[in-house]
C-alpha cells in the first residue's frame, strides 16, 4: 500500500473512532413523541415513496444520534406499537376458518396471510431503501441483540428482523472476493478492524497476511460493496501446520506456491453482529476450496488451525476432569518438576484461573503435555450440548463435514491462546471425499469424525 494511502487510511480510522465515541443523547418525551409520528407516518407510506424515503432517512440518522436508553425506546416503540393488528388477524382467521375446503379458501388464506403482515416490516423495508440501508439495518440489529438479552419483548422484532436478513443475504446474492494487498484502503481498514480471531497488528503483518503465499476470500453483498460478511485467511504450506506465531511470522521466508500441498484455514471471522444466526458460513468454505483447487490443482490438504475457546471455561466448571486425566507415571513428572500431589490442588487451581508460570519452565510444560492434550481430546469429542460439541468452533467444522485430525501443544503461544486454551490449538481437516457422509452422520446423531489419534486421546 503506497504511503500516501497508508495515511489516509489511518486518518480514515481516526475519524471512526471519533464518530464512535461522540457523545450520544437521551431523546426527551417531546422528541419520542414525534419519533412515534414519524414512524406511524412510514408504517402507512404517508406522502408517496420520495416522502417516505426521506422521512425513513431522517428517523435513521435521529437513531444514530440517540444514546442507548434512546434507542432502546425507539426499538421498543417499533416492535410494541406496529405490529399485526390482532382485531384484523383474528376477522381473517374466522373468514379463513369459515372457508375451508370452498372455492374461497385460497383467497381467505391470502387475506389471512395479508392480515398477519405487521406493519414493522413496512417500516424495515423503508430503512431498507435509503442509502447505506441494509448496513444500517445490520448495526441496527446488533443493537437490538444486546437490548432483547434481557427484554423478551424485542424479541418478535429481532426475529423480523433475522428472517428478513435470512432472505436478503442468501448465498445465492453474495459475491465471493478475494482480497489483496491492491484492494481499496476502506476496505483493508475493515479487515483490520474486524479480524477477531488473531490480531492484525501492524501494516506489516496485514502485508504478510495477503503476500503470495496466502490468500483472503470474504462474502460480499451488493449492497454492502466494502464491508465484508464474513472472510477467511488461508496459508498455503507444505504439510500441517501447527503453529500460529509460526505461520503468522512476518519474517518468515515466503512460501513456495508450486511446492504448496495443503491449504491451511486459520481464521475465520463473521464480521457483522447484526447478521448473527443467517449462516453462510459453509459455503463461504466450500466456494474458497473450490477457488484453491482451480488456481492450485496440487493442493491435496484442506486443514484449519483453529483455536479451542472454550477449553479453559468448561474445565473450570468441571476441575475434577483435570485431576482424574493424570496417570501415576505423569504424577512423577509433575513432581519432578515441582507439583507434587500434595502441592497439586493449588497448581491446578492457579493453572484454571491462568496464574500458573508454567509455560517457561520446560520440565513443567513437558509434564503437563500429556494430560492437558488428552483433556483437550475429551472436551472436543466429549462435552456436548445436546448430542453437539460444546465447543463453538467444532461445531461450524464439524457441522460441515471436517473431521478432528491432530491438537497441537503450545500452538498458540499468546495471552489470548494461553487463556483460553493453554495455547493448545486444533487442525480440522477436510476430507472431500467424506464430507457429506460426515455431515449426514453428524446431522442425523451427532456422530464426529475424529482421527485415531485424537480418538485414543479422547478416550483416556
Amino acid at each position: 500500500m503506497p504511503s500516501n494511502l497508508v495515511a489516509k487510511s489511518l486518518s480514515r480510522m481516526r475519524d471512526i473512532v471519533v464518530q464512535a465515541t461522540r457523545k450520544t443523547r437521551e431523546p426527551s418525551e417531546k422528541e419520542l413523541e414525534r419519533i412515534h409520528r414519524q414512524l406511524e407516518e412510514c408504517a402507512i407510506g404517508l406522502g408517496g415513496e420520495v416522502s417516505t424515503r426521506q422521512r425513513a432517512a431522517r428517523l435513521a440518522d435521529t437513531y444514530l444520534r440517540l444514546d442507548d436508553t434512546g434507542r432502546r425506546a425507539m426499538l421498543k416503540m417499533i416492535a410494541l406499537d406496529f405490529g399485526p393488528d390482532p382485531k384484523a388477524v383474528a376477522k381473517a382467521h374466522a373468514a379463513y376458518q369459515k372457508a375451508v375446503g370452498s372455492d374461497e379458501q385460497w383467497e381467505a388464506e391470502a387475506q389471512l396471510r395479508m392480515a398477519m403482515r405487521s406493519r414493522r416490516l413496512r417500516i424495515l423495508t423503508q430503512f431498507n431503501a435509503i442509502p447505506q440501508g441494509v448496513k444500517f439495518l445490520v448495526d441496527l440489529r446488533a443493537d437490538l441483540l444486546r437490548y432483547a438479552a434481557d427484554d423478551p419483548l424485542l424479541k418478535p422484532l429481532d426475529r423480523e428482523l433475522e428472517n428478513r436478513f435470512a432472505a436478503w443475504f442468501d448465498v445465492g446474492f453474495l459475491e465471493l472476493q478475494r482480497i489483496t494487498w491492491e484492494s481499496p484502503a476502506a476496505l483493508l481498514e475493515r479487515l483490520v478492524r474486524y479480524e477477531a480471531v488473531h490480531a492484525i497488528r501492524s501494516w506489516e503483518d496485514l502485508r504478510n497476511r495477503l503476500d503470495s503465499d496466502r490468500r483472503c476470500y470474504a462474502f460480499f453483498h451488493s449492497r454492502m460493496p466494502l464491508e465484508p460478511l464474513i472472510f477467511v485467511q488461508v496459508a498455503l504450506t507444505e504439510a500441517l501446520a501447527g503453529n500460529i506465531q509460526n505461520l503468522l511470522d512476518v519474517n518468515a521466508p515466503l512460501g513456495d506456491t508450486g511446492k504448496a500441498d495443503t491449504a491451511i484455514f486459520y481464521s475465520i471471522t463473521s464480521s457483522q453482529t447484526g447478521l448473527r444466526g443467517v449462516s453462510f458460513g459453509n459455503f463461504l468454505l466450500k466456494r474458497v476450496i473450490a477457488d484453491l483447487q482451480r488456481d492450485f490443482p496440487h493442493l491435496r490438504t484442506f486443514s484449519t488451525l483453529s483455536p479451542l475457546p472454550g477449553l479453559i471455561r468448561w474445565a473450570k466448571q468441571n476441575p475434577q476432569d483435570l485431576d482424574k486425566t493424570l496417570t501415576a507415571a505423569e504424577w512423577k513428572h509433575l513432581a519432578a518438576a515441582g507439583v507434587s500431589r500434595e502441592s497439586g490442588p493449588a497448581f491446578f487451581a492457579a493453572l484454571l484461573a491462568g496464574e500458573a508460570d508454567w509455560t517457561n519452565n520446560n520440565a513443567l510444560a513437558s509434564a503437563l503435555r500429556a494430560p492437558l492434550l488428552r483433556l483437550a481430546a475429551h472436551y472436543l469429542t466429549q462435552a456436548k450440548r445436546g448430542n453437539r460439541p460444546l465447543d463453538s468452533v467444532a461445531r461450524f467444522h464439524l457441522g460441515n463435514g471436517a473431521r478432528i485430525e491432530r491438537l497441537n501443544w503450545l500452538a498458540d503461544a499468546s495471552e489470548k491462546g494461553g487463556a483460553q486454551s493453554w495455547g493448545i490449538m486444533v487442525n480440522y481437516l477436510y476430507n472431500l471425499d467424506a464430507l457429506e457422509a460426515n455431515v449426514e452422520a453428524y446431522e442425523r446423531d451427532g456422530r464426529i469424525d475424529t482421527s485415531a489419534s485424537v480418538r485414543r486421546l479422547g478416550k483416556g
